[in-house]
């Protein structure tokens, strides 16, 4: 009762606040909350104008998959050039055990490198944004052109990895249900979801026989083989990566993953390192960075930033409020901090908050309808196995399902993984305005840990590629922040090549060797206020 009395309390006094419209330069209609908050759901992160149905069939076959089995093809796309074969890819199904019907739908690229290369996972935020956006925009083997065809990236990231990008959670992408109990809410359903899949992937998967069956042009069995050619797989280094939510997406699973190992949960899994870039880790820092990062960058004046900061403090009591595990609170405190990220946007207009240097480009800021057209494509979906499964680069629904979770603190559990020696990066793109680098960069230095102090007091040093500095990285421990230049909210499709190289050291223990600066740099690490 207490509770809901200061939620009302905290609501009145925002409303109060927003309604000074006119000094925040806000139309008349964006009074807090009623008029924002469809605006806010649809605005925020990668959303779509509408949700994501999951009408259709999938394709032959996986409706008969068993709760724990994997269905898996070997895929050549359509689109491919010309004698392009078998390059060691693979898409398939894999039916959660521990939901009433949910498939999880993944592709795994093996490395265009040694079988020996690391395995990387790799998460899309959203939350329900599709990982075959960065598939086909940012690390994966290939691009989409204009007509339809796809040519090589240069810099995809499977040219040193064995890398999986997989569709989470249900719901997203061409991963499915058709009970909606399966609807995750929080990271422990998430996290769950995956540890099973990466159980069933790369362990027991690759100590059992498989069988060939030619009815789905597929390999199935209860324990499926994962990869013939290489049982050796689950030996080789492991390392989560992601951006945007998966800045709540990879704390947690990397936690369910450690505990599993130390547990002794099924197969171990070699986990050496985590990667999150743009993320939202860490609300309470990075909300209140927002206005500081707008001035810096001239989006908002100073009577502006002034006028909006007001929201900061009935926004860090909303977070205190939610927790960890709160939900109605955790609404809550959605909807009042992100007035101040509203107030920005109502600023700025048609900049593109994921790049400020850019303008707004279609539903999702960028124009990504050449993914939607190339899923459109009857061969591209029968080669896949997914049938009929309508595609949609990112889902309201399942956006709006985790809500309650949007405003956790997620930076509560790295700290351990650090003590026990898992590697951490956290990098972001210069001109993200959304998951800014500067919040980022506090929350980082804000987080106690053995190692904050000498964190702190590590000097900057450039990261060089190709001779040029492409960002700048300060590094002690486990623990390394990089701040990329010239890129914005997606670093891997902004900055390809050092979007690769930084997998490359990072993956190989090698970040740390970039040149120390001699002069100081100009680039600012600012601690939590």
């Amino acid at each position: 009762m207490a509770t809901t009395s200061r939620l009302l309390l905290l609501l009145a006094a925002v409303c109060l606040l927003a309604g000074a419209a006119d000094a925040l330069r806000l139309p008349p209609d964006a009074s807090f909350p009623g008029a924002q908050a469809e605006r806010l759901i649809r605005a925020l992160n990668l959303l779509p104008g509408a949700s994501s149905g999951r009408g259709g069939k999938v394709g032959a076959g996986a409706e008969d998959v068993a709760p724990g089995q994997l269905l898996e093809r070997r895929v050549t796309l359509p689109g491919l050039p010309e004698g392009v074969s078998d390059l060691g890819h693979h898409a398939g199904y894999y039916r959660l055990p521990n939901t009433h019907d949910a498939r999880m739908f993944y592709f795994f690229f093996e490395s265009r490198g040694k079988k020996e290369d690391p395995v990387v996972i790799w998460l899309t935020g959203g939350p329900g944004c599709s990982s075959e956006l960065a598939v086909f925009y940012e690390n994966g083997p290939f691009a989409i052109a204009n007509n339809m065809s796809l040519v090589w990236n240069k810099f995809g990231w499977d040219k040193i990895s064995n890398i999986i990008f997989v569709d989470q959670p249900t719901g997203t992408g061409f991963s499915y249900s058709s009970d909606d109990r399966d609807t995750r809410h929080d990271e422990a359903g998430v996290s769950n979801d995956l540890y099973d899949f990466l159980q069933a992937g790369i362990g027991n998967l690759l100590t059992q026989k498989y069988e060939y069956s030619p009815k789905i042009d597929c390999i199935s069995s209860l324990e499926v083989v994962f990869f013939k050619k290489h049982p050796e797989f689950v030996k080789n280094d492991f390392f989560i990566t992601g951006e945007s939510y998966a800045g709540h997406y990879i704390p947690a699973f990397a936690s369910r993953v450690h505990q599993g190992n130390k547990k002794n949960e099924g197969t171990h899994i070699n986990l050496k390192g985590f990667a999150i870039g743009n993320g939202l880790t860490d609300p309470a820092i990075q909300y209140k960075a927002y206005t500081d990062y707008a001035l810096d960058m001239n989006l908002i004046q100073k009577a502006d930033y002034d006028r909006i900061n007001k929201f900061i403090p009935p926004c860090e009591f909303a977070i205190k409020l939610c927790g960890t595990d709160g939900k109605a609170s955790c609404m809550a405190a959605y909807m009042v901090c992100n007035t101040i990220f509203n107030s920005i946007m109502k600023l700025v207009g048609t900049k593109n908050y994921y790049d400020v240097r850019k303008e707004c480009e279609g539903k999702l800021c960028y124009d990504f309808s050449n993914l939607e057209k190339f899923f459109g494509d009857k061969a591209v979906r029968q080669a896949i196995g997914v049938g009929d499964i309508e595609f949609v680069s990112c889902s309201t629904s399942v956006y709006q399902a985790m809500l309650t979770d949007w405003m956790r603190n997620l930076e509560v559990g790295i700290p351990a993984l650090l003590e026990d020696g898992i590697n951490v990066l956290i990098y972001a793109g210069e001109y993200d305005l959304i998951c800014n680098w500067l919040g980022n960069s506090r929350w980082v230095h804000s987080m106690e840990w053995s190692g904050q102090k000498d964190f702190a007091k590590t000097a900057e040093s450039s990261f060089l590629v190709d001779d040029a500095q492409a960002g700048v990285l300060k590094s002690h421990g486990a623990l390394s922040f990089l701040k990329v230049h010239n890129a914005g909210h997606m670093v891997p499709m902004d900055q390809p090549k050092a979007a690769l190289e930084m997998l490359r050291r990072f993956t190989q223990g090698k970040l740390k060797e970039a040149v120390p600066e001699e002069e100081s740099s100009t680039t600012t690490f600012y601690t939590a206020m």
